[in-house]
């Protein structure tokens, strides 16, 4: 058994057992002396009723019919172990001697030549006591039954403590069980009490704990991966820029990673916190149309060179945030692999949104942190439960993205 809360429950019910026996015990000795005594003085009363009868009709004090029972016409004529004990103004009173006998006195107030005289009944009941001849006679087999009755209570009381604390022992241990990145399922997930419900939020708690850790992991590894790049243009840019003044050509280089660090870090925490955006109804043609104005406004793109199908109205699940991003990072992938002068075309059609931008013929591949951006790219669309592909040709690069559909 453990030594902590089975224990400890084991303990309190044996102590509760324990006590409850011994104040039942000691109940049932107070009433039996109790209901004794008032036996003795029922005794005594119809006695007290039989002489003022008999002293109404004879005009004398009668001895009494029972062998009990003595009259005494005056106090000094009662035993002199009674009156060392009994004062004569008490109306009645239980008296033990040291010689074993026990009496009970009862004092009887008469009228004699129109004079009151006191009588006093005195019972020695010794003879016929009940519970103190208990103890020697039948003592030790109460004491048997009840020892017998206190360990099968002590049995019960075990018993209870093992079968009540099992399940939260066998709760500790599975969770004690637990490794990071294991599967958890508490087998006591499915009882209706509290146990049920703390085995269920153990289970939500250690879910949302592991996915924390998983975004803590992801998004140091990703820093580390996605910014080495842009960093490394950017320190050896400045390290040349101290052999020589720094062209307009290095100058765009330094903006380019720049603006990269700066999207991507936008997405790496947009990642971290996706487990924490709610999911909502998200506009998706009011999104792309606020990318695009920022494209032409960031990249002084000319629009002509835009083809754009969509709905008017295009209702999608996601978030708000992710989608920007998502929509963002594509189209400036498109311009960055494109050139300025690349034909960008989006549509919508059965449930897809495919962007499209052209390759000019013979112009060198570009492939500075693409497969990073990709890589991101999927991310983002994961954080949303969407679907995204990624298809390069020779002349063009299409990316096909299936937003979840509102429920």
């Amino acid at each position: 058994m453990s030594k902590s809360i089975s224990r400890r429950l084991f303990a309190a019910l044996a102590g509760f057992t324990v006590l409850l026996c011994l104040c039942y015990t000691g109940l049932a000795l107070v009433i039996a002396y109790v209901t004794e005594d008032m036996l003795v003085q029922r005794l005594l009363e119809r006695e007290a009723v039989a002489v003022s009868m008999r002293w109404q009709q004879h005009g004398k004090l009668t001895p009494s019919g029972s062998d009990l029972i003595t009259v005494y016409g005056s106090y000094l004529d009662l035993p002199q172990g009674v009156r060392d004990q009994v004062p004569p103004s008490a109306p009645r009173a239980e008296v033990f001697t040291t010689t074993g006998q026990h009496y009970h006195v009862l004092a009887l107030d008469l009228v004699a030549a129109g004079q009151p005289q006191r009588a006093y009944l005195l019972a020695d009941v010794a003879p016929v006591l009940v519970v103190s001849r208990l103890v020697p006679e039948v003592g030790s087999v109460v004491a048997g039954v009840a020892l017998a009755l206190i360990g099968l209570a002590l049995l019960l009381a075990y018993w209870l403590a093992r079968r009540l604390v099992q399940p939260l022992q066998r709760l500790a241990q599975e969770a004690r069980q637990l490794a990071p990145g294991s599967a958890m399922h508490f087998s006591e997930r499915d009882r209706p009490d509290e146990i049920g419900f703390l085995a269920r939020r153990l289970e939500t708690t250690f879910a949302d704990l592991q996915t924390a850790l998983q975004r803590e992991h992801a998004f140091a590894r990703d820093v580390s991966h996605e910014l080495r790049t842009p960093l490394t243009l950017m320190h050896n840019t400045l390290a040349l820029a101290d052999a020589q003044p720094l062209t307009v050509e290095g100058q765009a280089q330094l903006q380019q990673s720049t603006d990269e660090m700066r999207a991507t870090i936008d997405v790496l925490f947009a990642l971290a916190r996706a487990e924490q955006l709610p999911g909502e109804p998200v506009e998706l043609r009011g999104c792309i149309e606020h990318c695009l104005l920022r494209l032409l406004e960031d990249f002084s793109w000319d629009a002509g060179l835009l083809t754009l199908e969509l709905p008017e109205r295009l209702d999608v699940a996601g978030n708000g945030q992710l989608v920007m991003l998502l929509i963002n990072n594509c189209l400036a992938n498109a311009l960055f692999h494109g050139g300025r002068d690349c034909r960008i075309s989006m549509t919508f059609a059965q449930g897809r949104l495919s962007i499209v931008n052209t390759l000019q013929a013979g112009q060198p591949r570009r492939i500075q942190g693409f497969a990073h951006g990709q890589n991101l790219l999927l991310r983002l669309a994961q954080a949303m439960r969407w679907e995204i592909a990624f298809h390069p040709g020779a002349t063009q690069y299409r990316v096909v993205m299936v937003p979840a559909q509102v429920q």
